[in-house]
């Protein structure tokens, strides 16, 4: 059986990446692709590579909502109405934008504006499958992470329910279309080759979402999150540097993550640090984790794909869930 899904948002990196994922899925058949933009191009005259011969159709919730679900891949704001309608129509929905993911309404407006769908709040299950696959299994809406907060609470979870993390220091580096398409677009070529650039310093939007999900797990705690531009089109990588609350040797580090991890489909871990081509194109979060015994500091590197972890894969991973499919499917 196909379970009908339309990919709302589809001219962008992620929602283009999402729509190729499930028009190539063996239990979803895609039938609808939309775009506030480039309406009347086929997606794989935008995206070659991506080859989804759908045309980027306007939004039509009276044709776009008669599905079994749909993923909405718009911008930090625009998206709450559109999930708002279709959850009224009984849509079940994986959201790309930041709108569902942090539980208090007064922290997203502090950080974003001020929230347009309040009433789903409680309603929305954290897209996280390592954190929360009990919860998403049969979940009618699902906010997809962001790709910093995906590769840093993987990197950092175990330590976080041990109860070990006495502070954090986090410095995370992307590539461009971590900006998404329209920034993408505006920058130019020469201001970021040969260049590594910090950005949104000392604020970046993704710190109160880590933050929220750190004291879900037992760690509240304020984290010092500083991102970075690097040269890539694609790929994330997250060095933490946690000073713990305790005292763990090298071989008792390496047991902590191996039971946290060792049964997770797309969790990798690694002795040596990963870099983003060991993850490139894939679902997979690769980790590796060091006591540094001058210090006493604790180092955990995360490397996924911004682009497939960190929003798309992820987005189908959820979607597995949601309708009780094998979680690997179409995305391994």
């Amino acid at each position: 059986m196909s379970h009908r899904v339309s990919v709302i948002g589809a001219a962008g990196f992620g929602g283009a990446l999402t729509a190729r994922l499930l028009y190539a899925h063996p239990s979803f058949e895609l039938v609808a692709v939309t775009a506030r933009s480039d309406v009347g191009r086929r997606l794989d005259d935008l995206y070659p590579h991506h080859r989804v011969p759908l045309v980027l159709e306007e939004l039509d919730l009276d044709r776009h909502a008669e599905v079994d679900a749909a993923v909405v891949a718009y911008p930090h704001g625009a998206s709450a109405p559109v999930v708002s309608a279709l959850r009224e129509r009984e849509v079940r929905v994986v959201d790309l934008s930041a709108d569902f993911r942090l539980r208090d309404p007064a922290v997203y407006g502090e950080w974003y504006r001020e929230h347009l769908a309040p009433q789903l709040l409680d309603d929305a299950v954290y897209g996280l499958p390592e954190l929360y696959r009990h919860m998403l299994r049969g979940a009618d809406l699902v906010a997809n992470p962001g790709c910093y907060p995906t590769a840093s609470l993987l990197a950092l979870a175990p330590l976080a329910r041990a109860g070990l993390i006495g502070d954090i220091v986090i410095d995370a580096k992307s590539g461009v279309s971590g900006a998404g398409r329209a920034a993408t677009e505006k920058t130019h070529f020469v201001t970021v080759d040969e260049n590594v650039s910090a950005y949104s310093v000392p604020r970046h939007r993704h710190t109160p979402e880590i933050e929220q999900e750190l004291a879900a797990l037992g760690a509240e705690l304020r984290v010092t999150f500083t991102p970075h531009l690097v040269p890539l089109d694609q790929g994330e990588l997250v060095s933490c540097y946690v000073t713990v609350a305790g005292d763990l040797d090298s071989d008792e580090l390496a047991a902590l993550y191996g039971a946290a991890y060792d049964d997770e489909p797309f969790v990798e871990l690694a002795a040596r640090p990963p870099g983003v081509r060991d993850v490139r194109e894939t679902n997979f979060c690769r980790i590796s984790v060091h006591r540094d015994d001058r210090t006493g500091r604790v180092i955990v590197f995360a490397a996924i794909d911004n682009l497939w972890k960190g929003a798309a894969s992820q987005a189908v991973q959820n979607l597995n869930l949601m309708f009780g499919l094998p979680e690997r499917e179409g995305i391994s």
